[in-house]
């Protein structure tokens, strides 16, 4: 198996694995490693095929959470942002024994719009997926741009997260297009109603791509699970509202 871009930091007494979103790789968190890094030890991975883990084909979200788990600590808090939040949910069902609580930040577990269910029309994310063909990098540029729509900073928000991006060479199309699947097939939602882990989750009101009106949906639909939403924020809460966002991760690691 390939091994994937890990890297450790911090000497805090809780361990904690940061996940990424669709298209960008660990440097998006570079806003708040200092702040964590004080009371964490983090590790920040690249996923497959994203940043520096280069090398990988497209993976399902299964073949994703085997490669992460391969070099991941015994046992951590796992946080997950949009796509990283389907990945870090699965390793929580999968191997519940290393997952100490689970945070899923901007992230639905089904992302795919359904019936009565609020997401992205199925149509929007084809629409990405055949526009990656054409000029991919304008595609994810475009696709950044939705993250940050709405906020007071979303100009400089967007700014931080396509620096993100162009700091190390672009995902391949491919890959892309893998992770456009996985956020249009996934569905976790009957599965995480058996999770008996610590597990919280995280929201901007503003957020475009996962609508406000799922949380209180899942927030009956997993009563055991608690929910927080950033007023002003939109798609990276921990990019326009960095410190609020570490004071709920401080806050849960003091109950654990």
């Amino acid at each position: 198996m390939k091994d994937i871009w890990w890297q450790t930091k911090g000497e805090g007494d809780c361990h904690l694995v940061l996940l990424h979103g669709w298209g960008l790789n660990a440097q998006v968190w570079d806003c708040i490693t200092p702040e964590l890094s004080a009371h964490f030890t983090l590790h920040l991975v690249d996923l497959p095929g994203y940043g520096r883990s280069t090398g990988f084909s497209p993976l399902s979200l299964g073949q994703m959470v085997d490669i992460v788990l391969e070099q991941a600590p015994e046992r951590a808090i796992w946080l997950g942002w949009s796509l990283g939040g389907l990945v870090a949910s699965r390793v929580a069902l999968q191997a519940p024994e290393r997952v100490s609580a689970l945070v899923t930040v901007a992230s639905s577990p089904c992302f795919s719009a359904q019936d009565e269910w609020a997401g992205i029309k199925p149509e929007v994310l084809a629409g990405f997926q055949h526009q990656l063909s054409e000029d991919f990098q304008r595609t994810v540029e475009r696709f950044l741009a939705l993250q940050t729509l709405g906020t007071e900073t979303a100009r400089q928000d967007a700014r931080q997260l396509k620096n993100a991006v162009l700091s190390l060479e672009m995902p391949s199309a491919e890959v892309l297009n893998g992770g456009l699947e996985i956020l249009k097939t996934a569905d976790l939602r009957a599965a995480l109603s058996s999770l008996r882990l610590p597990f919280l989750r995280l929201y901007g009101r503003l957020d475009g791509l996962v609508p406000r009106k799922i949380v209180p949906v899942l927030d009956a639909m997993w009563p055991a699970s608690e929910s927080v939403m950033f007023a002003k924020a939109a798609h990276a809460p921990f990019i326009s509202h960095p410190t609020e966002f570490c004071e709920a991760l401080l806050a849960l690691k003091a109950k654990l």
